[in-house]
């Protein structure tokens, strides 16, 4: 792809940076950024050089800081490509959490209407009580049949009428906790954190594979998936689901102690954990793995007299956009399971 940053060609963009010079305007040569010359990382070297002159230290919230800032003085052109860049990164967190707060408000309301619906509901409940109280007491003082009679027929009337009223409230109860039930199940829906396991959930895995996956096919770089689970060996010494459940989550917690930042540990269902590692090949994810079991494998449980050592399955793939999100998971889990079958092993590897 040519650029139009003045005929940019390897050496004079590279002595434009030293220079001091910024770019303008150019075509991202995308999927080659590995080429120190590309205008994408000519651009944020500049932002790196703006950091350092202006005594900053360059974190991750300072350069994102300065290249936004940055970016607003340059051509629409510069803008335009390198924004179709980092769509291919944007997960649309701040939309999604814009509409996760429309639904939980209207979660609140809902449940605000049932409270007060049943504020209203008790005090028709009471105020039945009292006009039954009070017919009570009348009848008692009443002479006559006749008398008794009209007593009891307004009565009548009264308990009817206030019972047309609370079977409509009711009514509206229902409709109120069916609506408020399928706001729960749409905030469940779009949750990203496993709360019993202190890691991000299922859902949230996928759409982050998937991210990735488009991200390898644009720049060809390695990125690689682990999954992790007890070993049968383990849990067949385990008896107690109490016991068992605290040994899957001490797994989590390991898994997170072991993870860089810019990996992504989930649950992914059934006592089985990810970990993607982004920027990975399969021997830097070998070598992750290692780590894994090695630290895993120095926890000891202790029941009651018996002390049992924590052994874990992995199985490794590495991500790859010639197949599919479910292809990799499936293949990953299927290294898993061989994993679990070879007591001397400690991880296999899914090839195609």
């Amino acid at each position: 792809m040519e650029s139009h940053l003045e005929e940019l060609s390897p050496h004079n963009a590279a002595s434009r940076l030293q220079s001091g010079q910024s770019i303008q305007e150019g075509a991202l040569h995308v999927g080659s950024l590995s080429d120190p010359t590309s205008d994408l990382e000519i651009f944020s070297k500049e932002v790196l050089n703006s950091l350092i002159s202006d005594n900053l230290p360059p974190t991750p919230s300072n350069f994102s800081l300065y290249f936004d800032r940055i970016l607003e003085n340059k051509s629409e052109s510069l803008r335009r490509q390198i924004g179709s860049i980092l769509e291919l990164e944007n997960d649309n967190g701040d939309e999604q959490n814009i509409e996760l707060e429309k639904t939980l408000k209207q979660g609140f309301s809902s449940v605000k209407s049932i409270l007060q619906l049943s504020a209203t509901l008790y005090k028709n409940m009471t105020l039945m009580e009292k006009i039954l109280e009070k017919k009570s007491e009348e009848i008692k003082n009443i002479p006559s049949l006749s008398e008794a009679n009209h007593v009891l027929s307004s009565l009548t009337h009264d308990v009817s009428k206030l019972s047309g009223i609370l079977n409509k409230q009711v009514s509206h109860m229902k409709d109120l906790y069916g609506e408020t039930a399928t706001i729960v199940k749409q905030v469940e829906n779009e949750t990203i954190f496993d709360n019993q396991y202190g890691v991000y959930n299922k859902r949230y895995l996928l759409s982050k594979l998937t991210q990735e996956s488009n991200l390898i096919e644009e720049f060809h770089h390695k990125s690689s998936l682990i999954m992790v689970q007890l070993s049968n060996a383990t849990n067949a010494l385990i008896s107690s689901e109490k016991a068992k459940s605290l040994m899957v989550r001490t797994v989590a917690r390991l898994l997170l102690k072991t993870s860089r930042r810019s990996d992504i540990v989930a649950h992914y269902g059934e006592g089985i954990f990810s970990m993607m590692l982004k920027h990975t090949d399969i021997e830097n994810a070998k070598r992750a793995a290692e780590r894994l079991y090695e630290l895993v494998s120095s926890s000891n449980f202790f029941m009651g007299d018996q002390e049992i050592q924590l052994q874990i399955a992995i199985g490794i793939a590495e991500l790859n956009p010639s197949r599919s999100i479910e292809e990799t998971l499936v293949g990953t889990l299927d290294a898993m399971y061989a994993s679990n079958d070879e007591k001397k092993v400690h991880y296999v590897v899914y090839n195609d």
